[in-house]
């Protein structure tokens, strides 16, 4: 597939993205408990993807695989409850734009971070003056949008 076939989809991924804080601070006020609806999400997402890895294969799950996988990896469904009970209780006080601009903000932030240092075994792609001026005009852009 073409790169700019696989642009597109993120594009539409950020659009079905750009639903979920909402959609579960609706759960949250219903239930009384942004945790729980965070709870209720994640269920949901574990219960897509075992049907999902049912029609496309389990790969190689097994204890030796998983054994051999560094601890640190694991810490990724950790930041995918924080994404979800962290978006049910800020986008509500900040709205849907100025949440994600921040998180973007923040996310451009850590990837240069791990693109300067290689981490997770990135090709190393330094920090530069023009890299800075993009993530400073989106924070800038926070700023503006939330002024308006």
């Amino acid at each position: 597939m073409h790169i700019l076939a696989y642009m597109l989809a993120a594009v539409f991924v950020g659009i079905a993205v750009s639903c979920q804080p909402p959609m579960n601070a609706v759960m949250a006020r219903a239930i009384g408990s942004p945790f729980g609806a965070a709870t209720i999400s994640i269920a949901l997402a574990l219960a897509t993807s075992m049907v999902l890895i049912t029609f496309t294969g389990y790969g190689e799950i097994t204890r030796e695989r998983i054994s051999q996988v560094p601890w640190w990896v694991y810490l990724a469904g950790i930041i995918g409850v924080i994404f979800v009970a962290g978006s049910v209780v800020i986008a509500p006080v900040t709205g849907s734009l100025i949440f994600f601009v921040c998180l973007i903000a923040g996310q451009l932030i850590g990837s240069a971070v791990a693109d300067h240092f290689g981490a997770f075994g990135l090709d190393i792609r330094e920090i530069s003056l023009a890299r800075v001026g993009g993530i400073a005009l989106v924070l800038a852009g926070a700023v503006l949008a939330s002024s308006g």
